[in-house]
């Protein structure tokens, strides 16, 4: 289902009232993307580079498989890296590959650029559709984009629990009809500098026809470089 501005404002200001309406103006305004439904809109997608949400998001906080090792990882494990988290699944026929893709070359100019930088960056990948994305698959998936690429699944408890802490809109629909078998999930790229502190989201990545890489990769350069402590409003966005 793709939300258009003032439905997208109704629906998150119901679900998390007015305790949670500083949420209403950044999510509404990133809107939601179907896959199935997200190339009709490529001539509408708005140019944001990056939406900046420190302390507005909770710090990362998530423990899953690793697709790549089989083991559980935890935020502990990406501590002093600058990390991007995105949802999504393998059988996504269009955002999620689109996505993967930029991703991909935004990882080749950082590498190029400054690989001490990217050497401290990950991507991870966190399926909504556990029920057919098992580790293997997941992991074979992502190695088609980039090797560096981290899969990681969770039961269903656990991939509640992380899309409802980073207010992520993801829904299966299982059918008998493959063709019936319906995902919905967020496209948008969130960015947690070394702390774990969330700083900025890109909103519109695998939409976007024409990403300013240049842009993103000075982004993620400045987050890595900075060091930046944790500042009193991440730090009170635990509490959430």
């Amino acid at each position: 289902m793709l939300y258009d501005f003032f439905d997208g404002v109704t629906f998150i200001s119901t679900l998390f009232r007015i305790r949670n309406f500083r949420w209403v103006a950044v999510i509404a305004a990133l809107g939601f993307i179907s896959p199935a439904m997200a190339a009709p809109t490529r001539q509408t997608v708005p140019s944001h580079t990056v939406v900046p949400i420190a302390g507005l998001a909770p710090p990362l906080r998530l423990s899953m498989t690793d697709a790549s090792t089989g083991k559980m990882v935890t935020a502990a494990n990406f501590r002093g890296e600058v990390v991007m988290l995105y949802f999504g699944y393998t059988n996504c026929p269009d955002v999620c590959p689109d996505t993967l893709g930029k991703i991909h070359q935004i990882f080749l100019r950082l590498q190029k650029s400054s690989p001490e930088v990217a050497a401290k960056t990950v991507f991870l990948f966190v399926t909504v559709d556990p029920k057919r994305d098992g580790v293997a698959l997941l992991h074979r998936y992502l190695a088609l984009f980039d090797p560096h690429f981290v899969g990681l699944r969770g039961g269903p408890n656990a991939l509640f629990r992380l899309t409802r802490r980073y207010r992520v809109v993801a829904s299966v629909h299982p059918s008998t009809n493959p063709e019936k078998y319906q995902v919905v999930h967020s496209a948008l790229v969130y960015v947690f500098g070394p702390h774990g502190n969330a700083r900025f989201i890109i909103p519109d990545l695998g939409l976007n026809p024409k990403p300013d890489y240049a842009a993103l990769v000075s982004r993620l350069q400045l987050l890595e470089q900075s060091k930046s402590k944790r500042g009193l409003l991440t730090a009170l966005a635990r509490f959430n």
